[in-house]
């Protein structure tokens, strides 16, 4: 039987605002594909990011032109020679895993070696705004063992101070989303190892990121923007400690497997992030991430809603996905 294809747009309201150096939003804006064969469906969901081109109707447009080979069986193999990477590879990739671990009876954790699938602790992120209000964001969530911090302006040091203070036991990762200069980092970087930052995430903008090779890090930096797939890694040695691989980014789970392997082999930390999205997009990063030295896969914590079912949530603990949900 052929496989059938559907395509959805859909939105879900964020509890609040999420801000990052390049604005805010209030709904995360997701594309969902569904792929069925023999009565059984696949889902994957991807987050079109506009700091890489995409839109909405572009992902859309891109998923739909691949339906003929997707009915004719199309393998996720050959998806990564027929498909950029990106959000609407990503979401096809997905689909195509879950549909094969329901058409196989094998759990996608199981084909990729993960087994036995473990809890794991997920940052939680605060979002950009001024010293005051990101102390308040920190004291609520102090209790939490990780936090993401989202920086990226001419006030960090300001900022950073403010949260430390807020949360002085949690474990604290700087994510600057570009947003630092050559003018800054310096100075940025030596207080940030003051006050015990674990990590600190694309502080320069992509391919504007020189100075890294030639400054101390006395805080690891990892590279996001500037890292989609394993193709890129052999450029980044000597730039960067660590790499966020996000399944929007890398163009699916398929690829991100590669460009795992293949940054540990270079001797990169690992850290497995998320877009603004819900536990379908999640949980294929929840198998991703088992190995990772970071986690940050908090999307559903900020949503007013998540899908049924999802992930669950105790605290920052996520319990791997159930296979109702994905895989």
């Amino acid at each position: 039987m052929a496989r059938v294809i559907s395509v959805e747009a859909e939105r879900f309201p964020i509890a609040g605002t999420f801000t990052i150096s390049r604005g805010s939003k209030t709904e995360a804006e997701v594309i969902t594909c569904t792929i069925s064969e023999d009565g059984h469906a696949g889902r994957g969901e991807c987050v079109p990011y506009k700091r890489y081109g995409e839109t909405m109707d572009g992902v859309r447009e891109a998923i739909e032109a691949m339906w003929d080979r997707i009915a004719g069986g199309i393998s996720r193999i050959a998806l990564l020679d027929a498909m950029p990477a990106g959000a609407a590879r990503n979401a096809i990739d997905c689909a195509l895993w879950d549909l094969e671990a329901k058409l196989s009876g094998t759990s996608v954790a199981a084909a990729i070696g993960a087994q036995p699938l473990r809890a794991l602790e997920t940052a939680y992120t605060l979002s950009l705004g001024e010293p005051e209000a990101m102390a308040a964001q920190a004291r609520a969530n102090a209790a939490r063992p990780l936090l993401k911090v989202k920086i990226g302006g001419d006030n960090d040091i300001a900022r950073i101070s403010a949260v430390r203070q807020a949360a002085p036991k949690s474990r604290i990762v700087l994510d600057a989303n570009e947003g630092w200069t050559d003018d800054n980092i310096v100075a940025n970087l030596a207080f940030a190892a003051e006050l015990g930052i674990a990590l600190i995430e694309q502080p320069l903008p992509a391919g504007k990121d020189e100075i890294l090779r030639h400054i101390a890090h006395p805080v690891p930096i990892c590279a996001d923007e500037s890292v989609h797939e394993a193709d890129n890694l052999e450029a980044l040695v000597g730039f960067y400690d660590a790499v966020n691989i996000k399944l929007d980014k890398s163009g699916g789970l398929t690829a991100a497997l590669v460009l795992r392997g293949r940054a540990r082999e270079l001797g990169f930390g690992v850290m497995v992030g998320c877009m603004v999205g819900t536990s379908l997009a999640m949980a294929p990063a929840v198998l991703l991430a088992q190995d990772a030295d970071f986690v940050d896969l908090d999307g559903p914590l900020l949503l007013a809603g998540d899908r049924v079912p999802g992930l669950v949530y105790q605290g920052s603990l996520m319990s791997p996905p159930d296979t109702a949900l994905w895989g």
